[in-house]
């Protein structure tokens, strides 16, 4: 039995792809801490770790959200929200954590706190990648420079000052990319599979591409993972048509979710409501929390507004899913076989859109009146070449080892 800490930022798409590998890792025996927030304490306990709040020591639970935006364009502040938050993170556990003596740390690629700590402690360390892994040769294929990003964090005083902090309370850091980036001699998990991920082939063997983690609702791979590989693969495809197969002569669903963070759009929704309200289909809008949903107006009948829905579940019974293409719910939509309308918000996202559209398995939504809605979805639903590739896509994933591979990785690293 190993002891194991997790780190993660307070994004369920960071930490939904852990839960499953928490669970491995549990029923093998291993006593796992899960340093987190109050928002995720619920589904990590549900997992089996130990909940450990980081709440009070986030400089981020403190921001507005002005602070929020500055985060995403200006670097020296998102240099120091980072720093901050390392410093308050490794002060509040430090002790705690010389007292428990994990045998492992692991830690999202975000969440690089985790990674500092392991440093300082001369703790085995294992990167949780949850989007693409990100070198020299996938930046190029994504159209994103290395030098680009981080060119300014180079030439301002301030950002050295505050990494300069760093060092004096013991963490071994030279500049800020020794903690947010990874090279080929770090042991690192991606949660995606080889065909996927862009320029594979320039990863060293530090880095396991796992395929998605599915969390909730998937009865798949439970069912078959002590099947031989090719008995497995074979079941899993199967069971991915199964529920589409038995709603052969029903109506297609059109799934629409902007994720649950950047989701306030209603003029969008409102635009989708009236692109499909006349079209021989079920729709399932996802809005979350923060919209008003009177704003709306009428909703008609083959429309459903949900604020949160089970997404695993509704996908098994999707045929399009409009997505602004974050990894997890990309993922999870092609584990599925279900292509895509592709409405990326961020740079992150417009690189898995750009991953996506170049493998055939769906289309971009270039504008957002209620006219390009409609011949989007009409596109997708109507050409089966993109069901056909995403298809292909879920094929790669089911070959990959999943969480079980994602466990023994992490096992091997906590023996050294």
């Amino acid at each position: 039995m190993s002891k194991i800490a997790f780190f993660c930022i307070p994004a369920h798409g960071h930490t939904n792809p852990t839960l499953a590998v928490v669970q491995e890792l549990v029923r093998h025996g291993n006593e796992v801490w899960y340093y987190s927030y109050d928002s995720m304490k619920e589904k990590i306990e549900s997992a089996g770790a130990r909940f450990i709040s980081c709440d009070k020591y986030d400089m981020q639970m403190q921001l507005s959200p002005a602070d929020g935006v500055k985060i995403s364009t200006d670097l020296a502040f998102a240099t120091k929200v980072l720093v901050e938050t390392t410093l308050a993170v490794g002060k509040g556990i430090e002790a705690q954590m010389r007292a428990w003596k994990p045998d492992c740390i692991v830690a999202d690629s975000m969440a690089v706190w985790g990674k500092a700590i392991a440093r300082k402690l001369g703790c085995p360390f294992v990167s949780s990648t949850t989007t693409f892994a990100f070198n020299k040769a996938s930046a190029k294929t994504m159209k994103q420079s290395p030098k680009a990003i981080f060119q300014l964090l180079f030439s301002m005083g301030k950002i050295n000052r505050d990494v300069k902090r760093l060092r004096e309370n013991g963490y071994p850091i030279r500049n800020v990319l020794d903690i947010i980036q990874n090279d080929n001699e770090t042991d690192t998990i991606v949660y995606t599979s080889p065909e996927f991920q862009p320029c594979a082939e320039t990863f060293s063997e530090k880095y396991l591409f796992v395929g998605p983690s599915i969390r909730e609702g998937d009865k798949m791979r439970k069912k078959v993972q002590d099947a031989g590989e090719g008995q497995k693969r074979t079941e899993e495809q199967a069971a991915g048509t199964q529920n589409r197969k038995a709603r052969t002569g029903e109506r297609k669903q059109v799934y629409i979710s902007l994720g649950t963070v950047n989701n306030d759009k209603c003029g969008f929704y409102q635009n989708c409501i009236a692109a499909l309200q006349d079209m021989p289909v079920d729709v399932v809008i996802s809005v979350g929390e923060m919209l008003e949903l009177e704003k709306l107006g009428w909703i008609p009948e083959n429309i459903r507004v949900e604020r949160y829905v089970n997404q695993i579940e509704v996908l098994q019974n999707t045929d399009v899913f409009l997505t602004h293409c974050g990894m997890n719910s990309v993922s999870e939509a092609l584990y599925f076989q279900v292509p895509l309308v592709l409405f990326p918000q961020t740079a992150e996202q417009q690189s898995v859109a750009a991953r996506v559209y170049e493998l055939g398995a769906g289309v971009y939504l270039k504008e957002t009146d209620a006219a390009a809605v409609r011949n989007a979805v009409a596109a997708v639903l109507e050409e089966p070449v993109y069901r056909e590739k995403a298809g292909e896509i879920a094929e790669s994933f089911y070959r990959c080892g999943g969480a079980e591979a994602a466990a023994e990785k992490i096992e091997r690293a906590a023996k050294g």
